[in-house]
């Protein structure tokens, strides 16, 4: 409601419930939301409208933990101490190099009296964040186990989703692991089946990692007979590229660096001759920016899905070679992603093998 402050004259706004957006829980700076926050209140409890969340895995996202593995020399002792200290510091998880996160799996620890789904959430239900960490509360107890090859980390800690927060429960025909990975990277399946369509050549750059080969199933199958999915990757001897050329994910692998603009300018006229309808940009790495654009046609878009991406060098690197090009920062969300995603693994026996394989409990 609104009323008057004492003495001033002037209308306040006072609100019943806490913020669904979250703010009620950022501590820096004044006037923010939670995930362009320096700093948020962490504590472990279940307001009116939130939901508290038992944490076991953080999937710390792959242009994040790149950076973080790098600067710590690849060592899983020293990468969890960082971690550590940027969830003491901030209340979150929020790389300040890459300004990304990731996202969590448990199960709910408590539900807040005045959620309007509180009739559908039980204790213990095992969830997934479709939420970036960046903006989720985050109380970390102890740091169990880093999987430097998966960019999982093991803990017991404490988590808190907002009203506005999205998550899913974790489906009973897909292990929990494997689920995690796969939501991590929801939005890229979702986006490639928004914006592929028949006919259209499609150009997966990163085409290898796990937003890639889910981009390019989903493209292979949106293209249909007559399109064409053109995969880049920095080495053809990977399981992940070798499945895309076996399975048929990919019409033709192209062995590049996308950082090296030269490289893949040198390879276009071969593998894209008339360049691409839609070019995804799932690296893991900063200065790919160029190479997409150069390898989408006039008028074409480009969806960088990748956290890496500097928006800045795409949107000075398009003027400066004169491309008409649409770019599309790579929003995460999608309706109905999380879905699309799990879908596109099940309806695909070869890559849920893969994913079982290298992202499954046993790796």
């Amino acid at each position: 409601m609104i009323a008057p402050s004492a003495g001033s004259g002037q209308a306040t706004i006072e609100c019943a419930l806490p913020c669904p957006l979250g703010t009620h829980r950022v501590l820096e700076p004044a006037g923010a939301l939670p995930q362009s926050a320096w700093r948020l209140d962490n504590t472990p409890v279940a307001r009116a409208n939130e939901l508290l969340c038992a944490v076991d895995v953080l999937n710390i996202d792959s242009a994040s933990f790149t950076q973080i593995a790098a600067q710590c020399n690849g060592d899983a002792g020293a990468i969890a101490t960082h971690i550590r200290n940027t969830v003491e510091t901030r209340g979150k998880q929020h790389n300040a190099v890459t300004g990304s996160g990731g996202m969590f799996v448990g199960h709910i620890a408590a539900v807040g009296e005045a959620r309007a789904d509180r009739a559908s959430l039980a204790p213990g239900e095992r969830i997934a964040s479709l939420v970036s960490l960046t903006l989720t509360p985050l109380y970390l107890e102890e740091i169990l186990a880093v999987d430097v090859a998966t960019h999982r980390v093991r803990v017991r800690g404490s988590a808190v989703l907002f009203e506005s927060g999205i998550f899913a429960k974790l489906p009973d025909d897909i292990a929990s692991d494997v689920a995690l990975s796969v939501l991590d990277v929801a939005g890229a399946p979702a986006q490639v089946r928004r914006l592929a369509g028949p006919g259209q050549t499609v150009c997966v750059i990163g085409a290898d990692g796990k937003s890639g080969m889910l981009a390019c199933a989903q493209a292979k199958t949106r293209v249909g007979p007559s399109g064409r999915v053109v995969g880049i990757v920095p080495n053809a001897d990977t399981p992940g590229a070798r499945l895309l050329v076996e399975a048929g994910y990919v019409d033709r692998l192209v062995v590049a660096d996308a950082r090296d603009t030269l490289a893949v300018l040198a390879a276009i006229p071969d593998a894209l001759p008339a360049l691409a309808d839609l070019v995804v940009n799932c690296v893991n790495v900063g200065g790919t920016e160029l190479a997409s654009i150069l390898c989408t046609r006039d008028e074409g878009t480009v969806y960088f899905f990748s956290m890496a991406t500097s928006f800045t060098a795409a949107a000075l690197g398009a003027e400066g070679v004169g491309k008409d090009v649409t770019m599309i920062v790579g929003n995460g969300y999608a309706k109905g992603h999380a879905d699309v995603a799990l879908q596109t693994l099940r309806e695909r026996p070869p890559l849920l093998a893969y994913f079982n394989s290298r992202y499954g409990a046993q790796s």
